[in-house]
C-alpha cells in the first residue's frame, strides 16, 4: 500500500511540483485509518479504491483539493468519519466536493430505481457548483468497473448498464474521451460476454495484417512530413476500441469484414497551421471519400473536442481514417474539462471554466423545480447525452437542439415568450406542423401573436427538449393554477378508476402528509396542481398511496376476529386468500375463470357473469361480449383480491421488421424486466415482417404498460398489442 500511494506522491509531484503534498499524506492517513479493517470483494484491503482514485485524477493533473477529496470521498459514507470531521480537518471546498460525490443515507425511497435516480439528481446537482464532484465520482466509477470481476453476476450487469446508459454519455459530453473508452469496452464486457469476446477473438485474428497496413502508413506519412519541415510531429496508428466497433456493427448491421476503418492514423503537430499543412500533404498522397471529412478545429463539438477527420482511400483500395490536431487539442480530446481546470493554486481560469460550463447550469435551470426524481434524470439523458441537430435562425445564428426536436424546441431555446405567443412555424420559407422534425441546416421562423395566451397541453408531448417541457410546464405553473388544480385531481380520478380504487381508500390524510413532505409541498390542492401542470407523476403519487393502502388491508387481514363456535372464542385469523384472485360478491369458494376474450389483468375494471355449470366467468367491464349480451341479471360484482404475489398470464402481440438477433433482443429485455415468460410463437410473413405471439405472466396492469414500452424501443420493433378480443 505504502509503494501505490509513493506512487501517487510520485506523480503528483511531476505536474505540481509546489502542491501541498502535506495535506495529500493527512487526508491518505485519515483515511486509511477511517477504513481500517475493510476489505473489497478483491481481498484488497478498502484503501486501494481511493488511492487508486487519486492516482487517476493525478493522471488528468487535477489539483491538490482534488486529490484529498479523492482520497476521503468515501470515508463518510462507510465509516464512522463524518462531514462534520472533513470539514473541520480539510476545508469547506474538500467537504462540499465529498458530501457531492457521497450517496444518500437513511432517506425512504419506494424503490431501488428511485434511490438510483435520487442520487444521480443530487450528483448533477453538486456537480453544478463544483465540476470536481464528476471528476472525481468518473475516476470511481473507472477503477469500480476495473476490478467488476469480483462483484456477484447480477450485480455486474446493474452496474455496467449504469455505467453505459449515465457515466459513459456524460464523459463523452465532458470531452473526457480517455476514460469514456475505456468504461464503454467494460461495460459491453459485462452486458455482451459473448459478443464482446467473439469480437476480440476476431480482431485478435487480423490485427498483425492491419498492423502491417497502418504501419506502411504512417512510415509514409513520416518520411513526408519531415520532408515538409515540420517539426515535433508525432504519428502514429490508433486501433479503435471494441465498443465503438461493436456500435458500428449493429447500427450499420455489418460484419466485422466489412468495417474498414478499425485503425485510426494520429497525427499531433504544434500548431494549427502545420494541422492544415499536413491535411494538404495527405489530400496529396491518398484520395479521399467523398463526404466523410470533418473540421473540428474551425467548429468545435459542444464538449470543446477538436480535431480534423477525415477518411482516405490507402493503398490496395483500402480505407483508412485520419486525425490532426496539436498537442493541447490531444490533451482535451484525452480528458476534456479536466485540462481546463488550472491546477496552479489560487484557482486561475475559474472565469473561463465557468463559461465552459453554462451550458450544464443552464439545464440545472430549467429543471429545479421537477420533483420527480426517475423524470428529472430522463430528461437529462435526452438533453446531455442525445446527439444534436444544427439549425439556423433566419439571422444566420446557430441553434442546438436534441435530434427529433420539433418547432417548439427552437421557439423555446429563442426565449419563453418566443414560445408561450407561438401561433406557427416556417422551415426554409415553408409552413411546417408544430410535430415536424427539424433536420440539420434548416432555417426556422417562428410565427407568433399577441391573441396567443400561452402553449397547449399538447406541446408537452410534441417538445423533445427538457428546456421546452420545462418551460410550458412553469407557464401552466405560473397562469393556470385552478386549471391545474382541476386536471390534477380529473388525472387523479382517472387513474384510480383505472385501478379499481376511489380517492377515500387511498386519500387518507397521514398517507397524503407522507407524500406532500417527499415532495415538499404544503396542501393537497399544491399537490393536485403539480399533477396538473405535470410537475409530478400521477402514477408515482397514486402508488404510493396504493402501497400504503395495501399495507393497511394487510394488517386488517391478520387482525380480523372471526367467532370458532366449536370452541366458543374469538380467534384471530387471517382470511383466507381466493386461489383465483378475485373476489365474488356475497358468495365464497365460487368457481371462477378469466374469461379469454378480454382476458383482463390486475388494475382493470371488471364484471362478473355467472354461467350455467362453469361458476362465474370474469370480464373485463368494457368486453364487447358483455355489453352485447344481455342479461344483466347474470352479471354480479367481482373485484380483484390485493396482493403482490399474483400472478396472471396475458398475450401480446409483436410487429417488427425482420432482422437477426430480433427475438433475442426481445427476449432479453424481458428477462431483464424480471417477467416470466410462458409461451412464444413467432414467424415472418412474405414481407419480412416478423410476427410474435407472446405469453407472460403479470402482476398488474403497471408492470404490464411498461413491459410493452420497452420492447417498443427495440431497433425494428413498430408496433406492440395486448391481444384483448
Amino acid at each position: 500500500m505504502a509503494d501505490k500511494f509513493a506512487r501517487l506522491v510520485e506523480k503528483i509531484k511531476e505536474y505540481n511540483p509546489r502542491g501541498d503534498i502535506s495535506l495529500v499524506e493527512k487526508a491518505y492517513l485519515v483515511s486509511k485509518t477511517a477504513h481500517d479493517g475493510q476489505q473489497r470483494l478483491s481481498g484488497e484491503p478498502f484503501i486501494t479504491h481511493p488511492v487508486e482514485v487519486a492516482f487517476i485524477l493525478a493522471e488528468m493533473e487535477l489539483d491538490i483539493t482534488s486529490i484529498v477529496a479523492a482520497l476521503l470521498h468515501d470515508v463518510v459514507e462507510d465509516t464512522a468519519y463524518t462531514l462534520e470531521h472533513v470539514k473541520e480537518n480539510f476545508g469547506d471546498e474538500v467537504a462540499v466536493l465529498v458530501e457531492g460525490v457521497t450517496k444518500l443515507g437513511q432517506i425512504p425511497y419506494t424503490t431501488k430505481e428511485e434511490l438510483q435516480a435520487e442520487n444521480l439528481r443530487k450528483m448533477f446537482l453538486a456537480m453544478a457548483k463544483d465540476i470536481r464532484v464528476i471528476l472525481i465520482k468518473l475516476a470511481d466509477r473507472l477503477h469500480n468497473m476495473r476490478t467488476l470481476k469480483y462483484t456477484p453476476p447480477e450485480k455486474q450487469y446493474e452496474i455496467a448498464k449504469e455505467t453505459l446508459e449515465i457515466y459513459a454519455p456524460l464523459a463523452h459530453r465532458l470531452g473526457m474521451s480517455k476514460i469514456k473508452w475505456e468504461i464503454e469496452d467494460i461495460s459491453l464486457r459485462y452486458l455482451e460476454p459473448e459478443k464482446y469476446y467473439d469480437l476480440v477473438e476476431k480482431i485478435a485474428k487480423k490485427r498483425n495484417e492491419r498492423e502491417a497496413y497502418i504501419t506502411l502508413i504512417v512510415n509514409t506519412l513520416k518520411e513526408k512530413v519531415k520532408e515538409l519541415g515540420i517539426e515535433g510531429a508525432h504519428i502514429d496508428g490508433r486501433p479503435k476500441h471494441f465498443y465503438s466497433i461493436y456500435k458500428k456493427m449493429v447500427n450499420q448491421n455489418r460484419t466485422l469484414e466489412q468495417i474498414y476503418d478499425l485503425f485510426a492514423v494520429r497525427v499531433i503537430v504544434n500548431s494549427v497551421k502545420d494541422c492544415y499543412a499536413v491535411l494538404g500533404l495527405v489530400h496529396e498522397l491518398y484520395k479521399p471519400m467523398p463526404d466523410r471529412f470533418k473540421d473540428y478545429i474551425a467548429m468545435p463539438k459542444p464538449n470543446m473536442y477538436q480535431s480534423i477527420h477525415n477518411t482516405l482511400i490507402g493503398p490496395e483500395g483500402q480505407p483508412f481514417e485520419i486525425q490532426i490536431r496539436t498537442w493541447e487539442m490531444h490533451r482535451v480530446a484525452e480528458v476534456g474539462i479536466a485540462a481546463h481546470w488550472k491546477y496552479k493554486e489560487g484557482r486561475e481560469g475559474v472565469s473561463e471554466l465557468d463559461s465552459k460550463l453554462s451550458w450544464l447550469r443552464q439545464l440545472l435551470e430549467w429543471q429545479k423545480d421537477m420533483s420527480d426524481a426517475r423524470e428529472f434524470v430522463e430528461d437529462l439523458k435526452i438533453d446531455l447525452f442525445a446527439d444534436e441537430v444544427f439549425v439556423f435562425t433566419p439571422k444566420g445564428d446557430v441553434i442546438n437542439l436534441p435530434i427529433g426536436s420539433t418547432p417548439i424546441d427552437f421557439a423555446y431555446a429563442i426565449h419563453s415568450a418566443i414560445g408561450n405567443r407561438m401561433m406557427g412555424a416556417k422551415a426554409n420559407g415553408r409552413i411546417v406542423t408544430l410535430d415536424y422534425e427539424l433536420k440539420n441546416g434548416d432555417i426556422v421562423e417562428i410565427l407568433t401573436s399577441s391573441s396567443v395566451h400561452g402553449p397547449s397541453w399538447d406541446w408537452l408531448k410534441i417538445a423533445k427538449s427538457s428546456q421546452a417541457r420545462s418551460k410550458i410546464k412553469q407557464w401552466f405553473k405560473k397562469e393556470r393554477r385552478e386549471e391545474n388544480i382541476a386536471r390534477g385531481k380529473e388525472l387523479a380520478e382517472r387513474e384510480l378508476k383505472r385501478l379499481g380504487l376511489t380517492q377515500s381508500q387511498l386519500f387518507k390524510p397521514e398517507w397524503v402528509d407522507m407524500v406532500l413532505k417527499k415532495y415538499t409541498l404544503n396542501t393537497l390542492d399544491d399537490l393536485f396542481a403539480s399533477i396538473g401542470y405535470g410537475g409530478i407523476s400521477v402514477n408515482k403519487v397514486i402508488t404510493r398511496l396504493r402501497e400504503e393502502y395495501r399495507k393497511a388491508v394487510k394488517a386488517e387481514e391478520i387482525s380480523a376476529q372471526e367467532w370458532d363456535s366449536s370452541t366458543g372464542r374469538e380467534e384471530r385469523r387471517r382470511k383466507k386468500r381466493p386461489e383465483s384472485g378475485i373476489i365474488v360478491k356475497g358468495i365464497e369458494n365460487c368457481l371462477v375463470r378469466l374469461s379469454r376474450c378480454c382476458n383482463p389483468v390486475p388494475g382493470e375494471e371488471i364484471i362478473g357473469y355467472i354461467t350455467r355449470g362453469r361458476g362465474v366467468s370474469i370480464h373485463r367491464t368494457d368486453c364487447i361480449n358483455i355489453q352485447n349480451n344481455g342479461g344483466e341479471d347474470r352479471l354480479i360484482e367481482v373485484s380483484w383480491y390485493v396482493a403482490q404475489d399474483m400472478a396472471f398470464k396475458v398475450d401480446i402481440t409483436v410487429m417488427a421488421n425482420d432482422r437477426t438477433a430480433l427475438l433475442m433482443d426481445i427476449t432479453n429485455v424481458i428477462a431483464e424486466a424480471k417477467v416470466p415468460l410462458k409461451a412464444i410463437n413467432a414467424r415472418t410473413t412474405r414481407d419480412q415482417i416478423a410476427v410474435m405471439n407472446l405469453t407472460l405472466e403479470i402482476t398488474n396492469t403497471e408492470q404490464l404498460d411498461k413491459i410493452i414500452k420497452r420492447i417498443r424501443k427495440v431497433d425494428s420493433v413498430f408496433e406492440v398489442t395486448r391481444n384483448k378480443q
